[in-house]
């Protein structure tokens, strides 16, 4: 049922108005003056405002300008005196869906409640369908459906629509750039820039300018001003791909364009203002770096408002069959290229180290050198057929109790000690992997003399 809210400072007229609509089956409130219909929007939500424009105090077109400012969706009609045309062209203009001019009799108000009615069904549904194209875009070129990527989608899904910081992190090859364009797809700055920074393969000495900007004559070489990474995204969203390699002199910098929404051209005084969503990614374990002073730990909890982790490809084999799937279709398209189950096997046993990015390459040299529409086990690399079976490279883990038994703490250790090879010996990720906190976990290998980095 519509809720309508109507809007006059004649007391009979609105009982008319009033009636009229509840004969028609919508739920009508009404108001007396433009203040007290601010009043009931501001306590309640209503599909259409039916509002004179000529009233004491806030008059119709004020109150119009108010509603579309403040609720955009909600639609108005306005009621104005035979005369005042150029009055309803005005309100139409600043959104009003429809106008009556008096005299008006009940068919036309009939006629045009159901179209403005009508305009608001419309746009809700448009927008709805805008979310579920963004949504699905922006998932969908993620592929994967084992519970570790349910999580992650879960997390993109919420974090999406605001403008709170995320750090994406996870090693090299999982996919942190498409998570990043996923958030953004989905969020209401999908229509405005998605800029990507690899602060890695830029000299540091430009890293900055490339970021901010700078103004001709800075430096050797800027004959022109130039926008920087920031004033390029307004707007939208910038992306800081591999933020751990950011040098140490130039976060303060970063920090402040987060915190304050402002940034400083190199070779310039001006400050300017920004407005870009900022997600960042590492495949280092930050924490680590904040230890040992070449990470800024305020910079990393301003990045971090909101983290997501990437699983490993060997954190999610189940995963394997789906890619493997989506990239013979990408880069065989037309064609029915089959994988025998011996083959896919061998190709979920394997622990890929470079993650999905090793095994897209590793697809694509197989279309290449394939003798038929065929993959079959001995198509497939010696070091894929036949991996090193050591549970601490291979990612296995077994584990019997002896008849003599054992002690829980060397299992405990043996357990920390398997955690931190999955992992590469990155504590943060082994902490997850053991769902306990890396305090926790340090504590732990203390206790038990693990050592914190790899020996060799």
């Amino acid at each position: 049922m519509a809720r309508v809210l109507v809007v006059d400072d004649d007391a009979s007229l609105r009982r008319i108005l009033e009636y009229n609509l509840a004969q028609e089956g919508y739920a009508v409130a009404t108001a007396a003056s433009g203040e007290e219909a601010l009043e009931r929007l501001e306590k309640a939500s209503f599909d259409l405002v039916v509002t004179d424009i000529k009233m004491p105090g806030m008059d119709g077109m004020d109150l119009l300008r108010r509603i579309k400012a403040e609720s955009p969706e909600t639609q108005v009609i306005v009621i104005t005196a035979f005369g005042t045309i150029e009055m309803a062209v005005e309100a139409m203009k600043a959104g009003a869906a429809e106008y009556i001019t008096k005299p008006f009799n009940r068919d036309e108000l009939k006629l045009a409640v159901r179209k403005a009615l009508r305009i608001r069904n419309l746009e809700a549904e448009n927008v709805r369908l805008r979310q579920e194209v963004r949504r699905s875009e922006g998932v969908d070129r993620i592929v994967g459906d084992s519970p570790a990527m349910q999580a992650v989608y879960r997390l993109i899904e919420k974090v999406a629509d605001s403008d709170a910081s995320v750090l994406i992190t996870g090693e090299s090859g999982t996919g942190k750039e498409l998570v990043a364009r996923a958030i953004h797809r989905q969020s209401r700055r999908a229509d405005r820039p998605f800029v990507a920074v690899n602060c890695a393969a830029i000299p540091r000495e430009l890293l900055e300018s490339e970021l901010f900007g700078h103004r001709k004559g800075a430096f050797t070489g800027a004959i022109r001003d130039k926008k920087g990474r920031f004033e390029e995204a307004a707007g939208g969203t910038i992306f800081l791909d591999e933020i751990g390699e950011m040098p140490l002199d130039l976060q303060p910098k970063i920090l402040r364009a987060l915190q304050e929404r402002e940034i400083t051209p190199v070779g310039s005084n001006e400050v300017i203002r920004v407005d870009a969503r900022v997600v960042a990614a590492t495949n280092r374990d930050l924490e680590a770096e904040i230890e040992e002073g070449r990470f800024r730990e305020d910079l990393y909890y301003r990045l971090a408002v909101v983290p997501i982790h990437m699983p490993s490809l060997r954190e999610r084999p189940e995963d394997v069959p789906l890619l493997v799937a989506h990239f013979l279709k990408k880069l065989a398209p037309g064609k029915t290229i089959r994988v025998t189950p011996e083959a896919l096997e061998a190709l979920q046993r394997y622990p890929w180290k470079g993650n999905v990015r090793e095994l897209e390459n590793t697809i694509e040299r197989l279309l290449v050198l394939r003798d038929s529409d065929t993959i079959e086990l001995e198509d497939l690399p010696e070091k894929i057929r036949a991996p090193d079976q050591d549970p601490g490279q291979a990612g296995g883990f077994s584990f019997t109790l002896p008849p003599e038994g054992i002690s829980l703490e060397e299992v405990e250790r043996a357990v920390i000690e398997e955690a931190l090879r999955r992992t590469g010996w990155n504590q943060s990720r082994a902490a997850r992997l053991l769902r306990i906190p890396r305090h926790i976990l340090l504590y732990r290998m203390e206790k038990f003399g693990v050592p914190r980095r790899k020996a060799g």
